[in-house]
């Protein structure tokens, strides 16, 4: 049955780590699992934003992958559409733009990977979830508070953000879907998109990004970081299984096939890597050099 209701985790301390997008990428959640156990940080202060399956080659994999780790996640548009039996992912993407003509091919792929059982446990996945968190109301949903497959970035306006803040009545919300990391902080309000694990944010890295929280001293204060994965056998896999090769490239290169989804000043953005707050302190997170014409970074992360 869809769990339509949102889920209260009540309150949460100590270091929180989010992730969105696994997109069918087993590779990559192997890599932040382990990253996770480097971290000590327990499952029940892990968050996934939601499409644990996507372009990638191992849906079923990676779903009990997620399921068998224990960490706390929503659906997304993806897992929505897989439960109602829908023919697409429910992405929003135009009719017959490219990303609906890929869409075509990976999804129904996705659909036919996944058991009975798999699709019967993302059905119990809630659309959102809330819980405090050094003393701010926090809400975990997908898209947005007035759609599963809302797309909302950095540029979007604030009123639009405002509406699901009000929505949630939430003081940080942490979202998915829209793929690129970011925040937009303003009058005491927080915007958080960890990005996405499953591909690249289509800035000419490899790299694949997560969410650090922290209430240290009860102040709320957060930072992005990156890292790698054995990418060269995420695009293997999505060649051997006849998937898209445009979108098996972008796991090599970190530029995305398109920029249809994307407003013109994140589109503006392609190419240019992004710096974290904070060195990654795995192994496997080892910063690389970004190239003309500069970095984008991240603003100072305390409230």
């Amino acid at each position: 049955m869809n769990n339509l209701l949102p889920q209260d985790l009540g309150t949460l301390d100590g270091r929180l780590l989010v992730f969105g997008g696994p997109y069918s990428n087993l590779q990559a959640l192997e890599t932040l699992k382990a990253i996770a156990d480097q971290l000590q940080i327990p499952v029940g202060n892990i968050i996934c934003t939601g499409d644990i399956v996507g372009y990638c080659a191992q849906p079923e994999a990676a779903v009990q992958f997620v399921k068998e780790w224990g960490v706390h996640a929503i659906q997304g548009n993806v897992e929505q559409n897989i439960i109602r039996g829908e023919d697409d992912c429910g992405c929003n993407f135009a009719e017959g733009s490219r990303c609906d003509l890929l869409s075509r091919a990976w999804f129904p792929y996705a659909v036919r990977s996944l058991s009975a059982g798999s699709v019967v446990w993302l059905s119990t996945l809630p659309l959102q979830l809330s819980f405090r968190y050094a003393s701010k109301a926090v809400a975990v949903l997908h898209g947005a508070a007035t759609g599963i497959a809302d797309f909302v970035f950095a540029s979007t306006p604030w009123p639009v953000k405002k509406t699901s803040f009000a929505a949630t009545g939430a003081e940080v919300i942490l979202a998915g879907h829209a793929g690129l990391p970011f925040v937009d902080a303003r009058a005491g309000h927080h915007w958080l998109n960890a990005g996405v694990i499953g591909m690249p944010a289509n800035d000419g890295t490899p790299r694949v990004w997560y969410l650090l929280l922290d209430d240290t001293n009860g102040v709320f204060s957060y930072t992005f970081h990156a890292f790698t994965y054995d990418n060269g056998r995420a695009h293997q896999l999505m060649r051997a299984k006849g998937l898209p090769d445009s979108y098996a490239h972008t796991l090599l290169t970190g530029i995305w096939d398109n920029c249809e989804i994307l407003p013109e000043a994140e589109k503006a953005l392609q190419g240019r890597a992004i710096v974290s707050a904070t060195p990654c302190v795995a192994a496997a997170c080892q910063p690389i050099p970004p190239p003309a014409p500069g970095p984008i970074d991240f603003p100072a992360a305390r409230a």
